[in-house]
């Protein structure tokens, strides 16, 4: 792996994203891997855990399927044709069809942002006692001049790699406690879905596969501008890339998993739900002792400012595209998604009374958007028009317009549950 981020680091790069550019040299895939351990993950993962056991398993498996897949197919997008997947959609698609999905995943960009933002939120309340609200308020001015003076970029790898290594504590921790390993073998690969879960379900697969995510690395990876270099450096980075995506997504998946093994062995087999962010720092007790209250809530700090810094990005790009731009922190377009994603999802926070609950449905919500980005997504790299000889086989196609159906069914149930 050493050797492709080196060889990829000697490639004549043009600056074009400014901020981004740190994210060339930790590579796409570690960026969807930190989306892996923001605070929505954390609160569905331990809901999933303390009030289903193992019996969720699965859904982690299944999305973490999907998003090789998919991560995958966007990336191809990005390389082949030098867009991101908001630009290609633009000059692309007809404007009554990909419009609509657009603005959408920019609902779901403000849904993520509301996820980050509580959870930094969450912290500051844990470590200084700072309301909510106040909290909310604190961790978008903080991310709005990192996002526009471009100075996390000095403190982006220190962030990633902290809070990777609470991540990682997370599945070393499962050594320390009695986990049922025949149960979770079962829970990993044989669906359940138990009464009363479906919510939850939703919410673990929109925590995993992030409509944000998607767009995302679409732009990272069109930065390089792989597309003028020719056939064999194109083809050389369709290569590095799965590694990269494989890599990062099995990292995601065991981080996953490790959390909601340790709620489903410390809260679940006690009876107990998890209904508060701060009830789970009990996790890292035997690992981190009387000090492991104050490290989970840096942990999840930094996760929240790392992760709404992302998602910033992500609706500054999506915004752009429309106007046929890349992101970039300094021109009117991106300026106006990072506003209109961070202030709506304050906004939003003013009337949330339970701040678990918010997170918990907003990773919902973003797994009801994510069929219309995957249809779109995959009707771009699917067309020869868009791709030419680097379309998608028809097996491909087959497959991932099959998960997108599957989420749209998943959707259909839960809204016919709810009713």
């Amino acid at each position: 792996m050493l050797n492709i981020f080196k060889e990829l680091k000697r490639q004549d790069h043009p600056r074009i994203l400014g901020g981004l550019d740190i994210l060339k040299y930790i590579g796409p895939g570690l960026l969807v891997t930190v989306g892996f351990i923001d605070p929505g993950n954390w609160a569905s993962n331990f809901a999933a855990g303390s009030e289903f056991g193992y019996a969720l398993l699965w859904v982690v498996t299944l999305s973490t399927i999907m998003l090789i897949a998919l991560q995958h197919n966007v990336a191809h997008l990005g390389i082949v044709t030098g867009l991101c997947l908001s630009e290609a959609a633009e000059k692309y698609t007809p404007k009554w069809i990909g419009r609509p999905i657009i603005v959408s995943a920019v609902l779901a960009s403000i849904s993520t942002s509301m996820a980050e933002i509580l959870g930094s939120a969450i912290a500051l309340q844990m470590l200084f006692g700072i309301p909510i609200v106040w909290g909310s308020i604190l961790t978008v001015a903080a991310v709005l001049i990192m996002l526009f003076t471009n100075s996390y970029r000095h403190m982006e790898r220190a962030i990633i790699g902290f809070v990777s290594m609470i991540g990682l504590s997370f599945i070393y921790e499962i050594f320390l406690i009695d986990i049922d390993w025949p149960a979770a073998t079962t829970g990993w690969v044989v669906p359940s879905v138990p009464e009363g879960s479906l919510l939850i379900i939703m919410s673990v697969l929109g925590a995993v596969v992030m409509p944000h995510n998607l767009f995302l690395h679409s732009e990272v990876i069109q930065s390089r501008q792989i597309h003028t270099k020719g056939k064999a450096d194109i083809e050389k980075t369709l290569k590095y890339e799965l590694f990269d995506t494989l890599f990062s997504m099995i990292v995601g998946w065991a981080i996953n998993s490790a959390m909601i093994l340790l709620a489903a062995a410390t809260f679940y087999n006690r009876g107990i739900h998890v209904e508060e962010l701060s009830q789970a720092q009990s996790l890292l007790t035997p690992l981190l002792g009387n000090n492991a209250g104050n490290i989970f809530a840096i942990a999840l700090l930094l996760a929240g400012i790392s992760s709404t810094i992302t998602s910033g990005m992500a609706a500054g790009s999506i915004f752009a595209g429309m106007f046929g731009e890349s992101y970039n922190a300094q021109d009117t377009h991106s300026i106006v998604g990072i506003c209109i994603s961070l202030g709506l999802s304050l906004l939003i926070i003013f009337f949330i009374s339970d701040p678990f609950q918010g997170l918990i449905y907003s990773q919902m919500l973003l797994s009801v958007q994510l069929p219309l980005t995957v249809f779109l997504q995959v009707s771009l790299t699917s067309s020869k028009r868009v791709m030419g000889c680097y379309a998608n086989k028809p097996w491909n196609s087959a497959f991932l317009y099959t998960l997108a159906a599957l989420v749209t069914i998943l959707n259909i149930w839960l809204l016919i549950e709810s009713i």
